[in-house]
């Protein structure tokens, strides 16, 4: 086994880590709920008015010359030509790819930074843009004010927002929204290891891998997004 790599560590660890609890009144857990509120409080109201949208994932160190940055790039415009902002990580990558194309293209771009020990630069092409101290507060925040997802390849970042969404899905804490993985040849190992294992094992159910799907083309990516908004928001009753 090769020995672990001693890593810089994030607001978060200072959070999350019970072994190394900070003596000091205004750095303890108490006061960091304050912090936390006020992360959600700016977000609910940076991101309240701008109408519908769909998050767009994928590996922050894409490069611009990988046809994944091309197809991102093009997703992000298509979806603003349909009237979408389009809401990613903020960072570089396939977020610059997705906020670029919507921007070119006239549509609300968003980016949702994660402030990381390694920082991660914000891209240039945001319309709106917040800086988050905390994951969880960020991924409530997409999950909110998104009616879908479009994932491309990336790292374990990618994967943790994949599976939140789906778990999110399966257990009924959001509507069925449309989630898109794009890239099958990225994604058919994973999806036929679920299919080999979970589902045998039963430790989910046949139907649930209909919770997403998967395309090559950005086209059709478009159609199964309207399609499942379509459908959402005809599960949607109407306030009286």
């Amino acid at each position: 086994m090769s020995p672990q790599r001693k890593r810089k560590v994030s607001g978060d660890y200072e959070l999350l880590s019970s072994a190394e609890q900070d003596p000091n009144f205004t750095g303890s857990d108490t006061w960091r709920v304050f912090r936390i509120m006020g992360e959600f409080v700016e977000g609910f109201e940076s991101l309240n008015n701008v109408g519908p949208a769909i998050s767009v994932f994928g590996g922050a160190r894409i490069k611009p010359d990988s046809p994944f940055y091309a197809q991102a790039r093009t997703l992000g415009g298509r979806l603003a030509e349909e009237g979408f902002a389009v809401i990613t990580g903020g960072g570089p990558g396939l977020m610059e790819a997705a906020n670029l194309g919507c921007k070119e293209a006239g549509g609300l771009s968003v980016g949702l930074n994660i402030e990381l020990p390694n920082e991660q630069r914000p891209n240039p092409y945001q319309d709106v843009s917040m800086s988050f101290h905390y994951f969880f507060v960020r991924k409530m925040i997409f999950v909110k004010y998104s009616l879908g997802f479009v994932i491309f390849p990336g790292g374990f970042g990618t994967m943790d927002e994949t599976f939140e969404a789906l778990t999110l899905v399966q257990t009924g804490k959001i509507r069925n929204f449309p989630i898109v993985l794009f890239c099958e040849d990225y994604w058919k190992g994973l999806v036929s290891w679920i299919d080999a294992e979970m589902k045998p094992r039963r430790y989910i159910n046949p139907e649930d891998t209909s919770i997403f799907s998967i395309t090559d083309d950005i086209e059709e990516a478009v159609i199964l997004l309207k399609a499942g908004i379509g459908e959402l928001l005809s599960q949607v009753k109407p306030r009286k």
